[in-house]
């Protein structure tokens, strides 16, 4: 199944998945109107959107400040690079608008199950299952892939990365380990 069909019955799909959130993002609001943080909201989804979309992949959803992604099988190696340079274009964003806020990005490969759901009037792509849950309860500083991702990867791109432990993920050989 492709991340982009609009099959209403779900179906199981290996996917590159990934959460982000904007570390700080609460604390950025405050003292801000609503209509400010609207606004600023909605210009950083459209950089999202370009990002992945531009890769190959599709925002599921979008949550606040942090948003689902997914990237079908074949696009793995394309997925992980935007994902990287998510957080490179989107951190300048962030510090371009005097905003204290990071990305922390949390990709895990692996199965899941995919398809329309939601009210009888809306239903939406959206995807579940044991290989979101990995990638959503990954621990991450910043950028964080599972081993399974990384083994997915072609070796020039694997060598931008280095194991972390524990548990064993990949960070950019740039970024400290932090414990």
């Amino acid at each position: 199944m492709d991340a982009h069909d609009d099959s209403r019955a779900p179906q199981s799909a290996n996917f590159l998945v990934a959460f982000f959130d904007l570390t700080g993002f609460s604390r950025f609001a405050q003292g801000r109107s609503d209509q400010e943080v609207f606004a600023v909201l909605s210009e950083y989804y459209e950089l999202v959107g370009d990002i992945v979309e531009g890769a190959g992949g599709r925002v599921v959803k979008f949550m606040g400040d942090a948003g689902l992604i997914v990237f079908p099988e074949e696009k793995v190696e394309d997925g992980v690079l935007a994902l990287r340079e998510l957080q490179r274009r989107g951190d300048r964003w962030l510090i371009d608008r005097d905003s204290p806020c990071r990305h922390v990005i949390k990709i895990h490969f692996g199965e899941v199950v995919c398809g329309e759901v939601g009210t009888r009037e809306e239903k939406r792509f959206d995807l579940f299952g044991r290989g979101v849950n990995t990638a959503a309860l990954l621990k991450s500083n910043g950028f964080a892939m599972t081993s399974q991702t990384f083994r997915k990867l072609a070796p020039n791109t694997r060598k931008l990365f280095k194991k972390h432990t524990p548990p064993i993920t990949y960070i950019p050989v740039e970024e400290p380990h932090k414990g």
